[in-house]
């Protein structure tokens, strides 16, 4: 895997401007914060968003993959001032459940999600080396 960092440009906070990789692909769905029994433990952002990185790691340790094998992320969001109100509680979850790896990721808002109690859904892509 190498992060793609054109010279001169700033390092990106939080994710990477661009990943290459090669190897096995996992795709996972839009993943929302439920639990296994889907109800929503957590009714704040930040605590989905701790929710549905934990799911995305099983979803992924399904396959033998890790967190750091991930290669995008496309977050949706409600409510994207909610986001930015809780980033440090993002980041603090993020650093415990995906460590210190940042793929490349997007962030896109929207004006609801199929489950209406969910604040967040992340789709993710995985590469497995060969």
């Amino acid at each position: 895997m190498k992060v793609l960092q054109p010279p001169g440009w700033p390092r990106p906070k939080g994710y990477s401007n661009g990943i290459s990789a090669r190897g096995r692909m996992i795709f996972t769905a839009g993943v929302v914060g439920w639990d296994e029994r889907e109800s929503f433990p957590e009714h704040t952002i930040h605590g989905q968003f701790a929710q549905v990185l934990r799911n995305i790691v099983a979803i992924l340790a399904e396959d033998g993959a890790g967190p750091e094998h991930i290669v995008r992320m496309t977050c949706y969001v409600v409510d994207r001032a909610e986001y930015m109100r809780s980033l440090d509680e993002i980041g603090t979850a993020w650093k415990a459940i995906i460590g210190p790896h940042y793929p490349a990721m997007a962030l896109v808002e929207v004006a609801g999600l199929v489950e209406s109690a969910a604040r967040v859904e992340i789709e993710a892509t995985a590469v497995v080396p060969d």
